[in-house]
Order: structure tokens, then C-alpha cells, then sequence
């Protein structure tokens, strides 16, 4: 006789609540005031025991949120995502994400099709190149690349700046923004990379802009903004702070520790 089995239901999704929400604590003697601390980082505070263990929820909690940077990490970008942004992709040397994390070396160079395709699609007397690269968070640029882009690019042309083509650079490591700007001619390069996760959010991304860039450039000349993601930095207020930094440098000509904020 076949044997019959009661539907499962399904489990609930342990990331889809805030940490800033979870408290754990039992029979607290001010608990509004711990939340109120709470709202102003992302630390895992108020999470409790059982005996000398984390309690069952903070273990699955802990081990979901380090996957979710490991798949951020291993994960390849979606080719439909880049196609539907309409962008072109370009690679570095590295050929696999193996590669890509074991020879840092490889992913600040541009393959020799990529530097054909920035040589034939040149524009003359750009100011600023802008672009988004995997980085070590595919999920980052997946999440807040294009939209941070969108918005860069549109406060630049109101500001009347030049800009060049963007596109997307596959296994990127920051520094391939020095043979960008070296072979667009562009006085500003801007490129938007998925950072190393950590176990808050697998979506923060970046942004490292270099005045006058160049292979073998100091990274203390980059100027970064960090952190944009949703619980951080929104994509919309980091684009229009970037076109602000960019304006600055253009007219000071510098960036990084040489420019005067």
C-alpha cells in the first residue's frame, strides 16, 4: 500500500528579518532602550544562550548569512542582467573565479579583445568614464550597480559633463580602472564594485574614483564610497554624492589624500 505523507509547510525565511529587530533576551529590564541601540548598528547584540550556546535561531541566522556571502563571492553575475542593462562586457586576464580570487594580479589587466573594443569605441574629449565590475560580490552589483550608475550618469549630463560608454567588466579588480582610464583618455575614471561580504549584507558595493588614473597608480590617490546598499548607503543618495566628488575633481584636478574635501 502506498504510503501517504502530510505536506510539509514551508519554513520560514530566517534573513528576511532585520537583525536590529531580533532580541532574544528574556525578561529584559529596559528593552526599548536596547532596541533603541540596536537602530544604530547591524551587530548581532541581544541574541542570548542556551547554556553556553547560542540559541538554535542565532545558530541558523549566523550559518544563513555566511552562505549568503560565500554565494556573493562564488557566484558568476547573470549574463541576462548585463544584457538587459544593455551593456557591453568586457574581461580581464583571469579567466575563471578561481583565477580571478588567487591571481589579484590578473584582474587589474584587460584582455586584449576588451582593449581592442575601448580603442574602436573611443570618444573623444570625455571627462569621465563610468563603469561596474563583479568584484568579489556579484550580488552587490546585481543589486545597486546599475541603479547607482543610472544615477551618476544622469547628474553628470545635467551638469553638462562629458561622459563615455559605460560597460561591465567581468572578474575586475579595482585597479583595471587605471588601463580605463589610460585607454579612454578620460580625465575621471569611476568604477562600481561588488565588495568582499561580510555577514550583515552580501549587497554592498562600492565606488573608487581616481583623478588621472594610470597602471601602478598608489591606491591612497582613489577616493571610495563605501557602503551602498539598503542598510546603508541608498543607491539613489551615493550617485548623487559620487557626481558632486567628481564635479570637485574635475575642478581641482586630484583625488584620493590630494584632494581637499
Amino acid at each position: 500500500m502506498e504510503k501517504k505523507y502530510e505536506t510539509m509547510t514551508e519554513l520560514p525565511d530566517l534573513t528576511a528579518v532585520s537583525l536590529q529587530e531580533e532580541y532574544f533576551v528574556p525578561e529584559p529590564k529596559d528593552k526599548e532602550s536596547f532596541m533603541r541601540l540596536k537602530e544604530s548598528t547591524p551587530a548581532r547584540l541581544g541574541v542570548w544562550h542556551a547554556g553556553p550556546r547560542y540559541l538554535t535561531q542565532t545558530q541558523l541566522r549566523f550559518r544563513a548569512d555566511h552562505a549568503a556571502a560565500q554565494d556573493a563571492v562564488f557566484n558568476m553575475v547573470d549574463p541576462e542582467f548585463i544584457k538587459k542593462a544593455g551593456l557591453k562586457t568586457l574581461k580581464t586576464l583571469c579567466e575563471s573565479k578561481d583565477e580571478y580570487l588567487t591571481r589579484p594580479d590578473r584582474g587589474r589587466l584587460l584582455d586584449e579583445e576588451s582593449l581592442k573594443w575601448l580603442r574602436e569605441n573611443k570618444k573623444e574629449g570625455i571627462q569621465v568614464q563610468v563603469y561596474i565590475s563583479d568584484g568579489l560580490s556579484s550580488t552587490a552589483l546585481e543589486t545597486n550597480g546599475v541603479e547607482t550608475m543610472k544615477v551618476i550618469l544622469a547628474g553628470l549630463e545635467a551638469e553638462g559633463i562629458k561622459t563615455g560608454e559605460p560597460f561591465y567588466v567581468e572578474f575586475g579588480r579595482v585597479g583595471a580602472e587605471d588601463v580605463v582610464c589610460e585607454e579612454t583618455g578620460a580625465e575621471v575614471v569611476c568604477v562600481l564594485i561588488g565588495e568582499r561580504p561580510g555577514l550583515v549584507t552580501a549587497e554592498s558595493l562600492s565606488a573608487y574614483i581616481a583623478y588621472g588614473a594610470y597602471k601602478g597608480m598608489p591606491d591612497a590617490n582613489r577616493t571610495v564610497v563605501s557602503n551602498i546598499h539598503r542598510m546603508g548607503t541608498p543607491a539613489v543618495e551615493a550617485g548623487a554624492h559620487i557626481v558632486d566628488l567628481i564635479k570637485l575633481m574635475l575642478e581641482k584636478k586630484a583625488s584620493g589624500l590630494d584632494l581637499n574635501l
